[in-house]
């Protein structure tokens, strides 16, 4: 069993905090609606570090529960007036449990991705980003993990008006392993389509599900397709605007010993310029 000298959770914390106290606080002229919508868009020109935790039920053979918290900070870098690049950095801090009997719960840090899009600075029409996601070896155990480095393809389009409650998209990527490494080499699809209705004061009803495939599995171990949705509203702690979201899933479709609930809760602290 592998173990990497990475840096725990409390210090990648630690390090997002720093980066919250030196971003410029949010504009109080926004209201709670237009900071939901500004939320909504993945590829918004405004600094935030969502934490999402995803608790999934029933995995593995002994049916127990897994932890997922993922953090994920968002940055706009602007290229020129006309185009932005959006990076955006999935930590995820997994607890496992264990798979046989009397086998140890697994915690640690599995593999980072970071994606970069391009995006039209000042859009018209659809809202768009296109660009390219890389996966990176940084588990600390093999059980959350693997040790191939990953490449491929990211894009997101969403509508976004104002006066429009609605807010609406896709994200999409797929990752293939690239060089060599002792775990099996991997082909994953991810399509993340997204569904909001705002109101006023900052509160709207969401649906995000995350539907993906493994495409080297067979076909009836290839597609995880969840179902369902959930509540979101903007809060200010001073004058920090956070977008809090709580929602469940149901798994409709999944391979054998995954999970068929989720319940996800995000917490994200917002930036904008």
């Amino acid at each position: 069993m592998k173990r990497r000298n990475i840096p725990n959770a409390t210090q990648l914390l630690g390090a997002l905090s720093l980066l919250a106290g030196i971003a410029s606080p949010a504009n109080a002229e926004m209201s709670a609606e237009e900071l939901a919508k500004l939320a909504q868009n993945p590829v918004g020109n405004l600094i935030s570090v969502p934490f999402q935790n995803n608790t999934n039920f029933n995995v593995g053979p002994r049916d127990g529960t897994q932890n997922v918290l993922n953090i994920q900070p968002v940055i706009p870098i602007e290229v020129n007036s006309e185009w932005n690049v959006i990076t955006r950095t999935i930590v995820p801090v997994v607890s496992q449990p264990a798979f046989v009997p009397g086998g140890d719960r697994i915690n640690g840090i599995g593999d980072i991705q970071l994606t970069a899009f391009l995006s039209p600075a000042v859009p018209t029409g659809a809202i768009w980003g296109a660009g390219a996601i890389v996966q990176m070896p940084t588990n600390s155990n093999n059980a959350i993990g693997n040790d191939r480095w990953g490449l491929g393809p990211s894009l997101v389009i969403l509508k976004l008006e104002k006066g429009d409650p609605w807010v609406y998209g896709f994200l999409a990527n797929n990752i293939w392993s690239v060089g060599s490494g002792s775990d099996a080499s991997y082909n994953n699809f991810l399509l993340q389509p997204f569904l909001n209705y705002n109101f006023e004061g900052g509160f709207y009803l969401t649906s995000a599900p995350i539907v993906t495939a493994d495409w080297k599995a067979d076909s009836s171990q290839r597609w995880t397709v969840p179902l369902g949705g959930g509540v979101g509203k903007i809060f200010h702690f001073g004058k920090l605007p956070v977008n809090t979201q709580l929602s469940a899933y149901y798994n409709v479709a999944h391979p054998d010993n995954a999970a068929n609930w989720q319940l996800r809760l995000q917490v994200q602290l917002m930036f904008p310029k």
